[in-house]
């Protein structure tokens, strides 16, 4: 049994990794200030004598004596992390400070949830981990891309200067149960215009590409990569590699539900990429994985949730 924290807990991908590690017989502290995160995500664990919920932002310190810290914290869809630019930042910067800290004191190991973001509009296709990324450090993005390549920059500066064990991967488009209906994302967007028979809207051509991870693949991957042995830092890239255009994706989902929705088409946002593949052979070669749930597969577990959450 280990003590493990896990900032950002309460939120759609946090709690998953919570009920993994407790299945799993691990004593886990959620962190979360709730801002996207929500104590519903976590309802069903709260009875358990392994979990504890404490409401808190990582932007000031918190003291525990924990074995492993994953740190999730920081809101993860445009409408959110640009809601607040300056606070994005603070929450990767001063989050990662906090936690980083918190492991030098505790001689925890300790995961960082970066983000493909951080390659920008890509220049390489797919990415590979070695690629530095093409990044407009002043745009309405940047907040959240800047942040998350600041909080690489300290978990390394921390393994070289204080000998941390650290631990960093970069997540590619995950989608699944507990995401917000309301968050921007292009999954949840698509699903909840269709269940509700609205346009589905289209930024730019559609002709842009995304590679779509079910969030169990994900899970998957963060547990087997903080397993890895101590020298082994990472960045490694999770995601699946399978690439879909935005247009492929919008038909998709108007299939699986049933709609009779129309495609709408809007002007592409500033910075918006317009492919994001990831290269996953490292993520192969070092922790024995790869994506396992196809599209059409996770988009039917998503139509379902959804259908509960968003009235008709």
């Amino acid at each position: 049994m280990k003590k493990i924290l896990v900032s950002g807990g309460a939120g759609f991908i946090g709690s998953h990794l919570c009920m993994r590690l407790i299945k799993e017989g691990h004593k886990v502290i959620c962190l979360d200030n709730l801002f996207t995160g929500s104590e519903e995500n976590i309802a069903h664990l709260k009875g358990n004598p392994l979990f504890k919920f404490v409401h808190h932002d990582v932007e000031y310190p918190y003291e525990a004596d924990v074995d492993e810290i994953y740190n999730l914290a920081c809101p993860a869809s445009p409408v959110h992390y640009q809601y607040d630019a300056i606070k994005t930042i603070k929450t990767s910067v001063l989050g990662a400070i906090n936690l980083l800290e918190l492991a030098k004191k505790t001689n925890a190991k300790i995961l960082q949830a970066s983000t493909s973001e951080i390659y920008g509009d890509p220049m390489i296709h797919p990415q590979v981990e070695g690629y530095w990324g093409n990044v407009n450090p002043i745009g309405i993005r940047s907040c959240y891309d800047e942040g998350k390549r600041c909080s690489e920059t300290l978990f390394m500066d921390y393994h070289r200067q204080a000998g941390l064990r650290i631990k960093i991967i970069r997540i590619f488009n995950t989608y699944g149960p507990r995401m917000l209906p309301g968050d921007g994302r292009v999954v949840s967007n698509f699903v909840v215009q269709a269940l509700q028979g609205n346009d589905i809207t289209i930024y730019g051509s559609g002709q842009q590409t995304r590679s779509f991870q079910y969030v169990d693949d994900l899970i998957e991957g963060m547990v087997r990569m903080m397993d890895t042995e101590d020298d082994f830092t990472g960045p490694v890239n999770l995601g699946n590699p399978n690439e879909f255009s935005i247009l492929e994706l919008a038909e998709k989902v108007i299939k699986l539900t049933n709609s009779n929705s129309k495609l709408v088409f809007k002007p592409l946002p500033h910075d918006d990429p317009k492919q994001r593949q990831p290269d996953i052979t490292l993520a192969k070669a070092k922790l024995g994985w790869k994506p396992t749930i196809e599209l059409e597969d996770g988009l039917h577990h998503i139509i379902e949730y959804f259908k509960e959450y968003v009235p008709n």
